[in-house]
């Protein structure tokens, strides 16, 4: 017959099993068969990231990838005069830091993380490891790359042609898909840095959205209060991005 676990036995088994569930939080990793997530979780571990926090600085040696949560991260491109600008954003539909890893090793621009929360962190070069075993992870991991690039190619087309209203509604859409609720901390200053704007411009378009009752602002915030006016205001670039996801990497995209 079998002895009961200890106390010390059952609480290692309650972590483990929490462990593994938030872990499964990311829709990459929940994308993986249990036998090719097997192989993975081991190398896995839970950290807590705030907001601001710089994981990577440009030109720094990418040691990590992190699967997000709940968390958001972003890729900023810095300049010499100190201005940035968003050039990607990762959230549970993804994984940051393991394609700037692939060839340098080194950052393409700074990592801020936008929304605190949780991730799933492991080493680049125990992950490189798992995926050469893993076909399936490689096929993930080579769909995500595609459509990373082409969902880069896309900002940059946004950037260029459409109108810093509609920009500002799809920036605002893919955050509220990522974080799953309503209220979203974001501040003018850190919206403006995000779209490579003034913060004046952000002030006044938010201003617009809330008049026609799209959000609403509170302190340090700004509030979802009409998801399809958004989508309805948006450009049409976060339409094909979505369908991006749906067609490479089906159910990863909240």
């Amino acid at each position: 017959m079998t002895a009961p676990p200890t106390t010390n036995e059952a609480a290692a088994k309650h972590t483990a099993q929490r462990m593994t569930a938030g872990h499964r939080a990311n829709r990459l990793l929940a994308a993986l068969e249990p036998e090719d997530f097997a192989g993975l979780e081991p190398h896995l571990e839970l950290v807590e990231l705030t907001r601001g926090q710089v994981l990577y600085d440009t030109g720094e040696a990418v040691s990590h990838a992190y699967f997000p949560h709940d968390t958001v991260v972003s890729l900023v491109n810095v300049l010499e005069a100190g201005n940035s600008v968003e050039v990607a954003v990762f959230g549970r539909e993804g994984v940051l830091g393991l394609l700037s890893a692939l060839v340098t090793h080194e950052a393409f621009g700074r990592y801020v993380v936008q929304m605190p929360g949780t991730a799933s962190r492991i080493s680049v070069e125990r992950l490189n490891e798992v995926r050469n075993a893993s076909p399936a992870l490689r096929r993930l991991i080579m769909n995500y790359g595609e459509v990373l690039l082409a969902q880069t190619f896309q900002r940059v087309t946004c950037n260029a042609v459409h109108r810093i209203e509609a920009r500002c509604c799809r920036w605002i859409l893919r955050i509220h898909d990522r974080v799953g609720r309503d209220s979203l901390p974001l501040t003018h200053e850190f919206l403006a840095k995000m779209l490579g704007v003034q913060r004046s411009t952000v002030s006044g378009v938010t201003r617009s959205l809330q008049t026609v009752g799209l959000i609403r602002q509170s302190r340090g915030g700004i509030i979802v209060t009409d998801r399809a006016g958004l989508k309805g205001a948006a450009c049409e670039c976060y339409g094909r991005i979505r369908r991006l996801y749906d067609r490479l990497l089906p159910g990863t995209y909240p």
